[in-house]
């Protein structure tokens, strides 16, 4: 017999649920839509509880804007410059203020999701 069918044959029996002690595909699925149907669902009661006046959640707001523009100037280190933006202090100032801008800009409206899941957390443990 060839190592390779073998290996095929494990992963049969394994897909087929015939190894001893391991759930059968039906479980899996029942899980995976399970699990699907709390992700999927926006107004879960979870994000409802989201108060976007309270001072805790504008800073919750300001964490995720630090960390976008953290994660902006890493990419924006690893692109070689081109000698359109001045390399003396204003350049770079003006850079980073722009790259702040960006932060803020990605935060409002791309959705991460990061201000709310942490506001709830917080909120949670404040209670």
């Amino acid at each position: 017999m060839e190592i390779n069918s073998i290996g095929a044959m494990h992963v049969n029996d394994y897909r087929m649920g015939s190894m001893p002690g391991k759930a059968d595909a039906s479980d899996f699925a029942a899980i995976l839509k399970k699990a699907s149907v709390k992700e999927s669902n926006p107004h879960s009661p979870a994000s409802s509880n989201v108060d976007k006046t309270d001072e805790l959640y504008q800073l919750c707001v300001e964490l995720e804007t630090f960390l976008v523009k953290n994660l902006l100037s890493s990419m924006r280190n690893t692109v070689q410059k081109s000698g359109f933006i001045d390399e003396g202090f204003a350049g770079k100032m003006y850079e980073d203020m722009l790259y702040d801008e960006y932060a803020k800009d990605f935060t409002k409206n791309a959705g991460f999701g990061l201000a709310e899941q942490a506001y709830l957390q917080l909120k949670r443990l404040h209670v």
